[in-house]
């Protein structure tokens, strides 16, 4: 038989856990994972081949692409988050044991509470509930979705227990209707079962014409139908949008859930959400009912301490070695540390976009390595819309990061298309600039010759042939020149001739290797700055040193 897409055969495994112990709902999850198989399992599956290196312009800038949704560096955040979700959805479970009959008494409950309308109604009293609730709270690009997905991607969505002919869904992640109403909610969580499990909720349940109580218990009895292990509902931010007492009321339901329903709940949200939880004190203490957990930023390293043994450490020497380009240093220059640092503030999606554009811009530009100045280039130009909530983190004033807690990115994938498009109709000229030696002279008759019909390898040679020959003539005294040996050369082939050593214009120093002195220049801003990076590079005589050395 074929399973749907997601689910898997209950393999039932002895946890080691007496209170976990003979209940099927939590021995068929996976094992508990040591920190070496968590963090493999979390991390990204992104593969660096050293040959990729050398590909053309517009086939690296997709591979550096693939970082921004397949890299992730498990921190210390992560290892943390994970275990508080292994517990609670396996304490949620405690007191529905599918093997007991304690599921079948809350099911019993459930179909009270729809029959009678009355999310207080119940048939067995004795029912616990061992669900607990988190709240978890981070500012935009903190990573919480993208962390809470991969850690629920350790976990099968559907389990089905041939033995008790039941099907277990293990976890249901919804949004947040952006209105803040009850009815939006339930028609999220219907239509989330819909897509997994190929019902038909919303049309039976969502287009009657229930009232909001009813629909919270059809909501209710799915979950423990199908003995949802843990529900997590993220963007709750949304909730306080709501000024007519919606998000009050929705904060009441989850209370239910988590109390006489036993489905633990996780919600995830911005710090504009902290205000919901603070309503009353009932919901204050049901969002911390196992605790919150606020993300911030990665902080700075002070700087007595060794910053590989940071978490801003790991994670950018980490993301650094991702690099398709021909000239990167192995290491993060200190410098560019400090500067990527004060550019992203520490927020991790920022740091991630900022490096996936430095790198693409790198290519484009021919520059070949990331730099402080094509770093602060790429935050000038295409990060414009976050310099405001960088500014209120820089200044530290909480009440100007309150303003920005809903920090809004800006759309990268369109910001890589210029760039990609940008490479597409510059690599040519860039090719171009190469093989001239940056005469402005040669590429043009270059472009004249391939518009009038005469692409072919043979260009090349010929045109530096005749600027190397015939230096004094101009453009229209070459051209019939080099179309007479064009033909003779189509009969045959020229010899080849030694060509002179290439002189490298200004405006091309910044593609040199970085310990040459040209290239030096091309980044520095004036010549005390010139003289900082020759002198970091051991380039400059240190007469001081060694008059005190007594030589």
């Amino acid at each position: 038989m074929t399973l749907p897409s997601g689910m898997v055969h209950a393999v039932y495994q002895d946890t080691g856990v007496p209170a976990y112990q003979g209940n099927p709902l939590i021995e068929a999850l996976p094992p508990f994972l040591e920190r070496k198989q968590l963090k493999a399992g979390l991390g990204g599956n992104i593969e660096l081949r050293p040959s990729d290196i050398y590909l053309d312009g517009q086939t690296r800038v997709h591979i550096i692409s693939q970082l921004l949704d397949g890299f992730f560096q498990p921190l210390a955040r992560h290892i943390e988050l994970e275990s508080k979700i292994s517990i609670m959805l396996r304490q949620g479970y405690v007191g529905r044991n599918l093997a007991t009959g304690d599921l079948s008494a809350h099911l019993q409950n459930g179909y009270e509470r729809i029959k009678s309308g009355d999310l207080k109604a119940f048939r067995f009293e004795h029912v616990e509930s061992t669900a607990k609730s988190l709240a978890f709270i981070g500012c935009s690009g903190s990573g919480k979705t993208s962390s809470l997905n991969r850690i629920l991607a350790t976990y099968p969505r559907l389990i089905h227990h041939p033995e008790h002919n039941f099907t277990q869904i293990v976890f249901l992640k919804i949004d947040c209707p952006h209105d803040g109403s009850l009815k939006s909610l339930c028609h999220n969580f219907f239509r989330e079962i819909d897509s997994i499990l190929a019902t038909n909720y919303v049309r039976r349940y969502g287009e009657k014409r229930h009232g909001v109580e009813t629909m919270i218990a059809l909501m209710s009895q799915l979950a423990n139908t199908y003995a949802i292990g843990l529900l997590v509902i993220d963007e709750i931010q949304h909730l306080s949008v709501r000024a007519s007492g919606g998000a009050e009321k929705m904060l009441n339901f989850f209370v239910t859930l988590v109390n006489e329903i036993s489905v633990p709940v996780v919600m995830v949200g911005t710090p504009k959400a902290r205000p919901v939880f603070e309503t009353d004190l009932r919901s204050a203490r049901r969002g911390a009912g196992f605790g919150s957990i606020l993300w911030e930023p990665l902080s700075q390293p002070a700087a007595e301490e060794n910053v590989l043994r940071t978490e801003w450490g790991a994670f950018t020497q980490k993301l650094w070695k991702y690099q398709w380009l021909t000239k990167a240093s192995d290491t993060v220059p200190d410098e560019l540390r400090v500067l990527w640092f004060d550019l992203s503030q520490g927020i991790m999606d920022v740091v991630i976009k900022l490096f996936v554009l430095s790198q693409i811009r790198a290519v484009v530009t021919g520059t070949e390595r990331i730099t402080p100045n094509i770093m602060n280039a790429v935050y000038r130009d295409e990060l414009k819309p976050i310099h405001p909530m960088m500014e209120a983190l820089r200044s530290g004033d909480p009440s100007k990061i309150a303003r920005y807690s809903d920090l809004t990115i800006p759309d990268v994938d369109k910001k890589i298309l210029e760039l990609s498009n940008l490479l597409e109709s510059s690599k040519d000229q860039i090719r171009k600039s190469f093989q001239y030696g940056g005469n402005d002279q040669a590429i043009r008759m270059h472009n004249m010759l391939v518009d009038m019909g005469y692409e072919s390898d043979l260009l090349e040679p010929l045109i530096q042939r005749a600027f190397e020959e015939h230096a004094d003539l101009q453009l229209k005294d070459l051209m019939p020149i080099i179309l007479n040996w064009y033909q003779s050369s189509e009969q045959s082939p020229p010899v080849k001739r030694k060509q002179k050593t290439k002189s490298i214009k200004v405006k091309e120093w910044h593609t040199l290797d970085s310990d040459d002195l040209r290239f030096m220049h091309s980044q520095a801003a004036n010549e005390e700055q010139m003289l900082g990076a020759a002198k970091q590079s051991g380039l400059v005589f240190n007469t001081v040193q060694w008059l005190g050395s007594g030589e």
